[in-house]
């Protein structure tokens, strides 16, 4: 029976490059999911667009000193093309910066209001004298009061998940110049979310069919009892509020953005002709609403947008499941656009076929746990599974078929191996389909793979090289067999590997696209005399060294955050000095120094630097040297160490674009490659790229002449 299936997921902000980690975290997942619902007929409504509001856009343009509106339409641009290239099949990638977005979003808040559940209060915010303005949550950062991250944003800690009030926070500081911002008095709106904690209690009942982590999460949020949030901002880069004497006011972007699951079907209605059409989604009780999204935004699907659902009660449906992941990490560390550590999808589409990267995201995906990017076992699994095991299976076959009998030859008699290899494609479509429907993706594809796995199995036992001498009508049955499996695998894989199972499809002579075609087809008969195309083969073999000998010589250094603890005179050189650093987590070392002659010990005491933890020890004068400071020196000699601001010890510098894969130990020689200078502003640069501490931009300590080498 068919299935009204509603996908929303997750819109990412406009501020910056797309990562791996975007992908893992609800884009694949959810395109995987739309895909397979579409073959097996249900009608699907897959929507998103580019979060656009909000202080990580103003960030963004105060740093690169243009317009907010400059910043999101580059990057919605860049994100809409970068979606299609991966192939996740949205019916609207839209944006929260249309006019139809505003009007829905305003339409909510003030029916809210009306209803009392949106509310003005007096309260305390973070005032920053220095910059002159009240500071938005994004603007601020300090210590999480639940996990000690150090880096935690004003209105939420990346790293336990945790909402946050600015207030709870430890050792607040201003994002935009570090300084400890002060309390003054601000009127604001606040979301009555204590309202609705009976109703979303009732409501949770029946959720069983949940993950277990989302379940527990959302279900531990109730037993704390909600708290009302406040939803409007003081910042003019938004959606206005729409009530008379608070036009300096904007809605927050958290309230906002999941408005545009509402706001995106209508314009998505309006797109066809039908704006009345999004009704067939959103106000049928037995349509399904799945959320994709990664773990950090559970509460914002899960508690929130239900409450705003409810609160709004124009007989909207409400979630049906959020099935969020956890997350993908770059070798332990969790993906950050602020502090590029990433693989972005820019750089994979233009030097990576996609199925591929698709193929390896889904085998490695973060259902349950976080999982790791590893570029040694990307090029392993490639290479073994895709190349060797899949790829090799369909290649081996069509070439021996199309070469011997240029077309699809009869099934013959049935033999057990014959009956196992159909049995195996039904019980496999039935294991795929269970699995994409739990979105257990990981599973599924594991299961098509080992249909496969037995293909070769299956082809090298009958040996059609052999039978095609001695008896060619049962080498036509073995191949027909084949051939079905081939079938049933392009099917199988068209929700994971959009582009080479289309090509599949084909090769063995459809003519329609795979995406426009029943699941069923996997299970039906092939239609014997059709004529194959010559394959070329589905995948490339990988080489490690073919693409990481290409990777920028900047990632392969580990460059952080020093504070120096003491400083000593060298006992073996004049120019020389002891410093001691604390690098936070990585703990504590000592470096060899050469800047006696331009900082006076008691002038650095204290002070934050940039150093090189990664480069090979090196004996200076009889001491060791367990890494590097960085500084500057123009041509009139004058020696500037880096300034990395008030970040935290043993943080990340980074360059956006740069992805960061630090070598175990690198070579002096290695280092030498990395040519940064001095840009304008006194900014440190690397090929045109400002370094960014977690603080914002790395300048020098000193002026210096524009183009002084650091070294």
């Amino acid at each position: 029976m068919k299935e009204k299936i509603y996908i929303g997921v997750a819109w990412p902000y406009a501020n910056g490059s797309l990562h791996l980690g975007h992908i893992a975290g609800c884009y694949l997942p959810a395109d995987i999911f739309a895909r397979y619902n579409r073959m097996i007929g249900n009608d699907v409504l897959m929507v998103s667009g580019s979060d656009e509001h909000g202080t990580p856009i103003t960030i963004t343009a105060d740093k690169e000193k243009i317009t907010p509106q400059a910043v999101v339409d580059r990057y919605n641009k860049e994100h809409t093309e970068n979606m299609k290239q991966f192939g996740i099949s949205f019916d609207l990638f839209t944006r929260t910066s249309t006019d139809n977005h505003t009007e829905v979003t305003q339409d909510i808040f003030k029916t809210l209001y009306e209803k009392k559940y949106v509310y003005k209060k007096s309260v305390d915010s973070f005032y920053c004298n220095s910059c002159n303005k009240f500071l938005p949550d994004r603007y601020i950062e300090g210590m999480c009061p639940y996990c000690g991250n150090q880096n935690a944003r004003g209105d939420q800690c990346d790293e336990c998940g945790k909402l946050l009030d600015p207030q709870e926070l430890e050792e607040v500081r201003c994002k935009i110049c570090g300084n400890t911002p002060k309390i003054k008095t601000s009127d604001h709106f606040f979301l009555a979310l204590s309202s609705f904690e009976p109703k979303l209690i009732d409501w949770m009942k029946d959720k069983k069919h949940w993950k277990s982590s989302v379940k527990k999460f959302t279900e531990n949020w109730l037993k704390s009892g909600l708290n009302d949030r406040a939803i409007t901002r003081d910042i003019s880069w938004g959606i206005p509020v729409p009530l008379e004497g608070f036009e300096d006011k904007t809605i927050y972007v958290w309230f906002e953005a999941v408005i545009g699951y509402l706001s995106a079907s209508i314009e998505w209605s309006k797109k066809t002709g039908n704006e009345n059409k999004w009704e067939y989604w959103w106000k049928d009780p037995k349509a399904k609403h799945y959320y994709f999204l990664a773990k950090d935004n559970i509460p914002f699907h899960s508690i929130i947008w239900p409450s705003i659902l409810m609160g709004y009660n124009k007989s909207l449906d409400l979630p049906y499941d959020i099935p969020a992941n956890e997350y993908l990490r770059l070798k332990g560390e969790q993906f950050s656009k602020s502090r590029g550590v990433a693989v972005w999808v820019p750089d994979v589409v233009n030097n990576f076929d996609v199925d591929p990267v698709r193929y390896y995201i889904s085998i490695n995906m973060p259902e349950n746990k976080d999982t790791n990017w590893l570029w040694e076992d990307f090029v392993t699994k490639n290479n073994d599974e895709l190349v060797n095991t899949y790829g090799n299976f369909i290649h081996r076959v069509i070439t021996f078929t199309q070469k011997n009998f240029g077309c699809i030859p009869k099934q013959g008699k049935l033999d057990k191996l014959d009956k196992e290899a159909i049995e195996k494609i039904k019980q496999t479509s039935k294991k795929v389909s269970e699995s994409i429907k739990k979105c257990q993706f990981k599973k599924g594809l594991r299961t098509a793979m080992n249909l496969a796995q037995f293909g070769n199995v299956y082809f090298d036992k009958k040996q059609p090289w052999t039978l095609i001498k001695s008896d060619k009508e049962a080498c036509e049955g073995v191949l027909h067999i084949c051939l079905k499996i081939i079938k049933a695998l392009s099917v199988f894989t068209a929700p994971y590997l959009p582009f080479s199972s289309d090509e599949v499809w084909k090769i063995i002579g459809e003519k329609e696209s795979i995406h426009k075609c029943n699941w069923s087809l996997a299970l039906e008969e092939l239609k014997v005399g059709t004529v194959l195309e010559k394959p070329q083969p589905l995948f490339k073999k990988l080489s490690l060294e073919d693409f990481m000998g290409e990777t920028d010589p900047f990632s392969k250094a580990d460059l952080r955050v020093a504070q120096i603890l003491e400083v000593k005179d060298h006992p073996q050189a004049d120019k020389l000095y002891l410093m001691h650093v604390d690098l936070g987590k990585l703990g504590k070392r000592v470096i060899v120094a050469g800047i006696k002659g331009f900082y006076k010990k008691e002038d650095i005491k204290g002070k934050n630097i940039v150093i090189v933890t990664n480069l090979k020890p090196a004996k200076i004068r009889g001491i060791t040297s367990n890494g590097m400071l960085l500084a500057a020196e123009d041509d009139t000699g004058v020696v500037s160490l880096l300034n990395p601001g008030n970040s935290t010890p043993g943080s990340e510098i980074s360059i956006e674009g740069i992805s960061r894969d630090p070598a175990k130990v690198l070579e002096f020689e290695d280092f030498e490659k990395i040519n940064m200078t001095i840009g304008e502003g006194l900014k440190a640069e690397y090929n045109g790229k400002v370094l960014k501490s977690e603080k914002g931009e790395v300048i020098s300590d000193k002026p210096v002449k524009k183009g002084a080498k650091i070294k």
